[in-house]
């Protein structure tokens, strides 16, 4: 694959903070790529991430769906979204964005940002919507704008449906892959960083179907019990940051240094998080048989590199963390309707098709999931290209 399409640095007038956007490719003249808000991001980060939309969208393509992928694109902002100057340069780097926002580029909520959030500072910066972009490419764009705001109103046991899709993803990422190594639910033990949307929901359907999850860390640390955490009641005591309120544990339940889930005694960990949490040095602690990337590009390639020696499987973040981008545009484009079940059953057939392929194709290349991953887009980009046009 070539260089990125456009890339571009924005530096806020007030603050002197950093902002960036890359679309990496178009598809149809339109892109698709969260926005993430966190001290210390960079142009190559955001890079790195919208070169993975690409592919995220290329792996969800579905000749027989009527929701067609669009390119890949990502944007960042350098700031600590606890900031307090963070809302006010989030509305001002919106505003610098709009000319893109209104003709190709579609974002929403990532790292450090809820949808809620990116939505009043969208309508403060004077755009229509986050995703406007795609609009041009509705049949009806009233009845599947009004079909997306049903779906983001649907709650589960108090939780928005847009909260939970993504999680649902990657534990069936987790139980697709034990079933494929035949390693039964019951007892196996999972090891979770970041509490948040992602990781949260995760754990939750994790729980629900069997695993114990014996770990999970927040900015305060890590939270530990070999026999099992109460994984709804931390849930529970979580605040918009995904914070534990301690005062929630039980007296079983142990308080260890932030980086002790890495050393887990747990068959499956799960960095949601952040990026670049697992790196070449760090990864001789880690013990479990699979790593499950929730979290964008949380383990390094030389992390990966000697982990795979040692036989741990990495499944990577284009195809794990890849269904609340998907079901958006399922959504939107009406493959599926404002349902919570509706919307399981398809992420989980969809990502569970995806591991398996996958799985399977690393098995006969004798080579990562990763790796596998990246030769099935490389076979799909063409077709998407000649069907449907391709910009970069």
């Amino acid at each position: 694959m070539t260089a990125p399409l456009m890339s571009l640095t924005w530096t806020d007038h007030v603050t002197g903070r950093q902002g960036f956007l890359v679309v990496d490719r178009l598809v149809r003249g339109v892109s698709s790529g969260g926005l993430r808000m966190r001290p210390g991001c960079t142009l190559d980060e955001v890079a790195g991430l919208a070169r993975g939309m690409t592919m995220k969208e290329a792996l969800h393509y579905n000749p027989e769906g009527r929701y067609v992928p669009l390119g890949g694109a990502k944007g960042g902002i350098d700031c600590d979204p606890q900031d307090p100057a963070a809302y006010g340069i989030l509305v001002r780097y919106l505003r610098a964005m709009r000319p893109y926002i209104e003709r190709f580029w579609t974002t929403g909520e990532d790292l450090g940002l809820t949808q809620d959030l990116v939505d009043r500072a969208v309508e403060e910066a004077g755009l229509v919507s986050s995703i406007q972009a795609v609009y041009p490419l509705l049949d009806d764009e009233a009845t599947a704008r009004r079909r997306l705001a049903d779906a983001f109103a649907v709650e589960v046991d108090g939780i928005g449906l847009d909260e939970l899709v993504g999680g649902c993803g990657v534990a069936e990422s987790v139980l697709a892959a034990l079933d494929r190594a035949g390693v039964p639910y019951a007892g196996t033990r999972v090891a979770v960083q970041g509490l948040g949307t992602m990781g949260g929901a995760t754990a939750r359907f994790l729980s629900r179907a069997g695993l114990r999850v014996v770990a999970v860390a927040d900015v305060k640390g890590t939270i530990a019990n070999p026999e099992g955490l109460d994984v709804e009641a931390l849930l529970a005591a979580r605040d918009v940051y995904g914070t534990v309120d301690r005062s929630a544990l039980r007296p079983v339940d142990r308080e260890l240094p932030g980086g002790a889930w890495l050393s887990a005694d747990a068959e499956v960990l799960v960095p949601a998080a952040v990026s670049y949490a697992i790196d070449g040095v760090n990864q001789r602690r880690i013990t479990a048989r699979w790593i499950v990337e929730a979290a964008n590009m949380p383990v390094l390639p030389e992390a990966e590199e000697s982990l795979a020696a040692r036989g741990v499987t990495v499944l990577p973040d284009v195809v794990v963390n890849s269904g609340t981008n998907a079901w958006w545009w399922w959504t939107l484009f009406g493959d599926i309707g404002a349902d919570a079940d509706e919307a399981f059953t398809y992420t989980r057939r969809s990502m569970r098709d995806l591991i398996d392929r996958m799985l399977a194709r690393a098995e006969a290349d004798g080579t990562t999931p990763r790796a596998a991953a990246h030769a099935i887009v490389t076979e799909r980009l063409p077709v998407i290209a000649e069907r449907f046009g391709w910009y970069g």
